[in-house]
């Protein structure tokens, strides 16, 4: 099996799998049942929003359609230029919500004066509007950098980045703020955060151990460490995921951007083979935090039974009718 048909199939099945796992989340989300705080769940349902764009408009719209019908409307160069934009802006919309997220549990954790004005609903609404806004604006430039690929029809089909874009300084600039911005600075940013929020767990830990220990007995189950271990494993599941698929990308953007060598693009060439797995790896990520609730949040999986069960009730209702 080549190695285009190989991605060609996967990126099909990514596609199909981003677009229900994260309906899924979203709709169960929504009901509000799972267990969660508001904030929390504020954040979650936007990013399962974002990596459903994400799985819509880059593996489905951009890559299978524009492969396998290189002819549709999908094609003309001013739907191309969107599809473009909504791949790029939705991708650094999702990446920057995953770094809010960890910032909010970090304030909950680590800055208990903070806490009470900042993890809320309304603050948590104000960060994803600013980092949906702030995404759209970085990745607006793109739209005036790309050209039709040919005349077909009289019409302009597909889209490619201008020559210009590779020889302009503006452009190179823009280019390496863009690489800076995704992912290298999130990436940074979230195993920032998670290092000194794990610092103030296990500091806190101890103490709260030591005087449940002298108090109650060291037997006794603490209510507010078990609520807060539930949080750690959620935001740590999310956060993890999300630094081992995104690493293969951020060392490639790195690279790319600073390799001063030819490289090959061929089906068989190790830059060709790298950069596919990095594009695979990070489309990937837009699956994963559905599996996230479902392994660790007992409430989502009594929900998603629920979801599961429903047609088939209705289904078995209707024909005993």
């Amino acid at each position: 099996m080549s190695l285009r048909y190989f991605c060609a199939v996967h990126i099909s099945v990514i596609s199909l799998l981003s677009f229900t796992v994260n309906l899924l989340a979203i709709v169960i989300l929504c009901r509000g049942k799972c267990g969660l705080s508001k904030c929390i769940t504020l954040y979650l349902v936007a990013m399962a929003a974002s990596d459903l764009l994400v799985g819509i408009t880059d593996p489905f719209l951009r890559m299978t359609i524009g492969i396998h019908f290189p002819y549709s409307l999908l094609n003309i160069t001013p739907v191309c230029v969107i599809i473009a934009f909504l791949v790029f802006a939705s991708t650094a919309v999702s990446v920057w919500l995953t770094v809010a997220f960890t910032f909010d549990r970090f304030v909950a954790i680590c800055c208990e004066k903070l806490k009470t004005r900042y993890c809320t609903e309304r603050t948590a609404a104000v960060m994803i509007g600013a980092v949906s806004v702030l995404g759209c604006l970085e990745n607006a430039p793109r739209c005036f950098a790309l050209v039709p690929n040919y005349v077909f029809d009289n019409l302009p089909r597909g889209c490619s980045n201008k020559p210009t874009y590779y020889t302009s300084s503006a452009w190179t600039a823009y280019d390496v703020t863009h690489r800076v911005l995704t992912p290298c600075i999130p990436f940074f940013l979230i195993l920032l955060l998670n290092v000194l929020t794990v610092r103030r767990i296990v500091a806190a830990s101890r103490v709260r151990r030591g005087l449940r220990g002298s108090s109650n007995g060291e037997n006794d189950k603490d209510p507010e460490m078990e609520n807060r271990r539930k949080s750690i494993v959620l935001l740590f599941s999310i956060t993890a995921t999300f630094i081992l698929l995104w690493a293969t990308q951020a060392i490639f953007s790195i690279f790319r951007g600073i390799a001063k060598v030819p490289v090959d693009y061929t089906p068989t060439g190790n830059y060709y083979i790298a950069e596919v797995t990095a594009a695979f790896l990070q489309l990937l990520s837009s699956c994963t935090n559905t599996c996230i609730y479902v392994v660790t949040q007992s409430k989502f999986r009594a929900e998603l039974m629920n979801a599961i069960q429903f047609p088939v009730s209705a289904i078995r209702a209707l024909v005993s009718s």
